[in-house]
């Protein structure tokens, strides 16, 4: 059995992933970049897709080999269309993709009755459209080949809302409802579909939520991260890796039969099951 540098199984009980292929979306950094290396140690091909072309390559290069190279797409999920777009050519029945991972940046911080209008739409767009708009260009290839995994990185707030992420909170519970009528609906062609909820974590979206705080309330930064790990039972922020390796078990064979779940990785902090 072998561990790789993320922590994730590359193969024994979860199964290998050698031979499929993963769509990792925001894969520059944070969590999507930690899911792009999950996936890869546990076998599987991966296509990276971002707006900055010059990171992905950089991210791609970084990958350990597999049997099926890994790719870049480069496509601005700000831009209406632009990820199904980026593979209106790409051969799905020569090299199908069956493994989507749906990760964007989160809207940004504030409260919901001052948001702007405009602000609801463009988040819409770039979370519950554009998912929507790589599974459809995905699914064909993915009932063709008998293998197929949806996974959507979302937010805890699907379970408990956040104070201060008003847009975040209402488009988040968009997409996880996007998950469980679709994840009904693919279930008799073996297609799960699941979301994983991810607590505080280590990225520079925090550091962006942690200084929101601090400049509302007056405090310090340190101040506002320590406040914010009282709040979660096992006392600390979560690792991008620990978040991947959650994705990873949902793409595998042994999650087979789980689907249309949402998956805390909060260290406990969601007050409710």
């Amino acid at each position: 059995m072998e561990t790789g540098r993320s922590g994730v199984v590359s193969d024994g009980i979860f199964g290998s992933l050698s031979g499929k292929r993963a769509l990792v979306c925001g894969s520059t950094q944070g969590i999507g970049k930690a899911v792009a290396e999950a996936l890869a140690h546990a076998g599987a091909g991966v296509v990276l897709m971002a707006r900055n072309a010059e990171r992905l390559e950089a991210v791609r290069l970084g990958l350990p080999a597999a049997v099926l190279e890994h790719r870049v797409v480069v496509a601005d999920f700000s831009v209406p269309g632009a990820p199904a777009a980026a593979l209106s050519h790409w051969d799905f029945e020569r090299e199908p993709i069956h493994m989507l991972i749906n990760n964007t940046g989160g809207p940004a911080p504030g409260p919901v009755h001052t948001a702007d209008p405009e602000a609801f739409r463009a988040a819409f767009e770039m979370h519950v459209l554009a998912a929507h708009g790589l599974m459809q260009a995905l699914l064909p290839g993915m009932r063709a080949s008998g293998y197929g995994r949806v996974v959507n990185i979302i937010s805890t707030s699907v379970k408990q809302p956040l104070p201060g992420l008003g847009v975040s909170n209402t488009v988040r519970a968009a997409m996880g409802n996007w998950c469980k009528t679709l994840a009904t609906e693919l279930a008799p062609w073996g297609i799960t579909v699941n979301n994983v909820l991810p607590g505080a974590t280590a990225t520079e979206r925090l550091v962006g939520i942690v200084q929101n705080r601090a400049a509302k309330s007056g405090a310090s930064p340190d101040d506002v991260e320590r406040e914010m790990r009282a709040e979660i039972p096992l006392g600390r922020f979560a690792e991008p890796s620990e978040i991947a390796a959650a994705v990873a078990f949902l793409c595998s064979p042994a999650a087979a039969y789980i689907t249309g779940i949402n998956l805390p990785v909060d260290g406990g902090r969601t007050a409710s099951l």
